[in-house]
């Protein structure tokens, strides 16, 4: 009995301390724990998927167990695993590199504890040291693949240097490059696991920084140019301004009404930033501010705008406003 709750401490428990570990070291903890728990439970769902396109590949080729684990397997699974990461940032509902982290890794979690419990029924008489490598391993090796190929998907999709999906190619490649390398046994077992355990942590507390840093350099600098723009629409008379001169220029390519919808569309969605932003700065210091009624209302009122100006009049806003993934994610977290 005592050696049974061993072997489920080991193979279960890393993987969710290293979880819980990551979403508190997030000093902005956007990612709400139902979010979490919601995401570790797609990782079910996909290493049961993984499980049955496994098993139908190795009957199909009449591979080896043991060659499909070093070629084939880190290709499928890892392909399995990005696709709700693809689906998240593509629905801008990841707004950082830490929160993209934080959910692959959610999904490598959830895959992991599915896949040990697959294990478990099967490896019965199992010795303490295999469900150590499993759970202190391939465990973590399952969640933490999933997060470098969020960190670096989502790194270059804001970039939009590559065309959309192509954006994820090079995650994708360097999670199914280490996978396939564990799977490999180029190390010891026990040696592979201790090496993730001791590396991995540094590694991510360093992305961490990093994409700490940059969210607070992007509220700073995008908070200070939200309000300035904000004060000069509100002021009025932006005929002298240079938000002016370029509406000025674009007043012969649309219809006056159009022109006029392109100014309260500006108005509301810098409100809506810089209401955005301030809540990111209140979390940060630990306030939770209550719900704002008005902010549905002005959604509403954007949304209907929105169509009025038309996917022409959007792009012509975009020099002023320069949007990008953390923007548009800003305004659905809002929400």
């Amino acid at each position: 009995m005592i050696t049974t709750v061993l072997e489920f401490g080991v193979a279960f428990l890393p993987i969710v301390v290293f979880l819980f570990g990551m979403w508190m070291f997030d000093s902005f903890q956007l990612v709400k724990k139902r979010e979490v728990v919601y995401t570790i439970m797609i990782g079910f769902a996909v290493a049961g998927v993984a499980i049955l396109v496994n098993t139908e590949i190795m009957e199909i080729s009449g591979i080896t167990r043991s060659s499909f684990s070093r070629f084939i397997a880190p290709m499928s699974e890892e392909i399995l695993k990005i696709l709700f990461v693809v689906y998240l940032i593509r629905a801008n509902k990841v707004g950082f590199m830490i929160d993209s982290a934080i959910m692959g890794f959610a999904v490598g979690a959830g895959f992991a504890i599915v896949e040990n419990l697959y294990y478990l029924s099967v490896l019965t008489d199992a010795g303490l040291i295999t469900w150590f490598v499993r759970g202190f391993g391939t465990a973590i090796m399952h969640g933490g693949t999933t997060a470098i190929a969020a960190i670096i998907s989502k790194d270059f999709s804001d970039r939009k240097e590559w065309p959309a999906f192509a954006a994820f190619i090079p995650g994708l490649g360097a999670a199914i490059l280490i996978h396939a390398l564990f799977n490999m046994f180029i190390l010891p077992p026990t040696t592979s696991t201790l090496l993730i355990v001791f590396l991995l942590p540094p590694v991510f507390y360093g992305i961490f920084k990093r994409s700490e840093a940059n969210t607070r350099n992007w509220l700073g600098t995008g908070l200070d140019s939200d309000m300035e723009l904000l004060q000069i629409l509100k002021a009025g008379d932006i005929s002298k301004t240079k938000m002016g001169a370029y509406i000025k220029s674009i007043q012969d390519k649309f219809p006056p009404l159009v022109v006029g919808d392109i100014i309260c569309y500006l108005r509301i969605y810098l409100e809506l930033s810089v209401k955005a932003k301030g809540i990111l700065i209140m979390k940060e210091t630990g306030f939770e501010l209550p719900p704002d009624p008005a902010i549905e209302a002005q959604f509403k009122e954007l949304e209907y705008l929105d169509g009025q100006i038309g996917k022409t009049g959007k792009l012509a806003i975009q020099p002023l406003l320069k949007i990008n993934n953390t923007d548009l994610w800003q305004l659905s977290m809002m929400r």
